[in-house]
């Protein structure tokens, strides 16, 4: 089927599109993208997007489908419903499943399953054998079986060495190392930031530092290197500058941060609240503030969710013992567009953090509606006001702290190569 998308506001950071065009859709491909009313209809299905904005689908390089292994969390078919849900057509998901995702046939697994689900998957290796820190995987395995990056997400690498030779082994393989920068000493057992709220509440507290020291770390093992680095889920004022410093002088890192990085404080933990219980953890304002600068200046990269189920009862234990992680896909892009509303980022930029870059730092060809791309788009009316509801969410989990949050702007039509879901308004 034919999809003619007319009078929609049409942002393609990728090919610096920033007006109003109608876009032709054939064979689950671009076909054209022409000034309105110059495309003739021949029958395709019409959508109206007058007073939408239409982007190319929205990409996640950071997600957690908990398949295999944590399907009682979350499964690919539940996480790329709640993706397509949040306009996402495409999807990273992260290694740390049961088994963990360090060979051929996990990755194999994980595409033959994602072969029908709502939005792509893009599979990511695990950095080292059982993400246990001790021996690479077969990074070049990986790759071939389809793996677009590598990364012990959820831990960290903590042998230098070892992360040395995954940043030399991925320029043989032309693969991006996406680092969780942590050092698990200075962490220790610690459940939330380190600071004021922590010692009122008598919790264990991250340091700031703790994240500061491994991402100086891997910057000097990628100028080291010349490999390709992604700091994922940066928190800290430090990492920011640290980023900033490492990017004025060539080095090949890129990063991302998190849209509950940008909208919360260490002061949403107040009451125990395990929903704002993640890792890193929740900062403080100062750390906020150097977020959305970096956002800004354009030393952060891209936005990505961390989208991190768990299963009601785990988050409703006590707080020492509750587990990391929130759910996002499904708040992310309302939570995005805030920061235009405050001005922070113009939406041409919010647009390119969720789209090309991503698109670019992992090679996957998304992220634009060039003509002869796969028809990913995604089509946000801006101006729609609504509340988080997390009952309603696709997610197989509800863990987000953002319930009851009212936002504005949020996809309303998703479409994967071609095939259209709209969303109630």
């Amino acid at each position: 089927m034919n999809l003619l998308i007319k009078n929609g506001h049409v942002i393609d950071p990728a090919n610096r599109i920033d007006e109003k065009l109608d876009i032709l859709v054939s064979g689950g491909k671009i076909a054209s993208v022409s000034k309105p009313g110059s495309i003739p209809g021949n029958g395709a299905q019409l959508i109206d997007a007058s007073g939408k904005l239409v982007v190319p689908g929205l990409i996640d390089m950071h997600v957690h489908l908990r398949e295999p292994g944590f399907e009682y969390k979350e499964t690919i078919a539940t996480g790329t419903s709640a993706a397509k849900a949040g306009g996402f057509t495409s999807v990273c998901c992260m290694p740390n499943t049961n088994p963990v995702n360090d060979n051929r046939s996990v990755t194999e697994f994980i595409l033959s399953q994602a072969r029908y689900a709502a939005a792509r998957v893009f599979p990511i290796g695990a950095i080292t054998k059982g993400s246990k820190g001790e021996e690479l995987a077969e990074m070049g395995e990986l790759r071939s079986a389809g793996c677009c990056a590598v990364s012990d997400d959820g831990k960290p690498v903590m042998n230098a060495a070892i992360m040395r030779c995954a940043l030399e082994y991925s320029k043989i393989f032309d693969m991006l190392v996406i680092s969780h920068c942590e050092d698990s000493a200075l962490a220790a057992k610690g459940v939330m930031n380190e600071g004021i709220v922590s010692t009122e509440l008598g919790l264990r507290g991250i340091s700031r530092v703790a994240e500061d020291v491994m991402t100086a770390r891997d910057i000097a093992l990628a100028e080291l290197t010349g490999g390709r680095l992604h700091i994922a889920h940066v928190s800290t004022a430090g990492s920011v500058g640290m980023l900033r410093d490492a990017k004025a002088r060539g080095v090949k890192v890129t990063a991302e941060t998190c849209p509950h990085y940008f909208s919360l404080t260490d002061e949403a933990v107040r009451g125990y609240n395990t929903m704002a219980k993640m890792n890193p953890p929740l900062r403080i304002a100062d750390d906020v503030d150097a977020i959305k600068q970096g956002l800004r200046d354009g030393t952060l990269d891209v936005i990505a969710t961390d989208h991190a189920p768990h299963a009601a009862d785990e988050k409703a234990g006590e707080f020492d013992y509750a587990p990391f992680g929130i759910v996002g896909l499904e708040t992310a892009l309302g939570l995005t567009l805030k920061l235009v509303e405050e001005d922070v980022l113009p939406l041409t930029e919010a647009i390119r953090k969720l789209t090309a870059n991503p698109g670019g730092i992992l090679k996957i060809d998304k992220g634009s509606l060039s003509a002869g791309s796969d028809a990913d788009i995604t089509i946000i009316d801006p101006g729609l006001e609504w509340i988080v509801n997390s009952s309603e969410f696709k997610s197989k989990s509800r863990n987000t702290p953002f319930n009851g949050w009212k936002l504005k702007g949020r996809a309303v039509q998703t479409i994967v190569g071609g095939i259209m879901e709209e969303f109630s308004e």
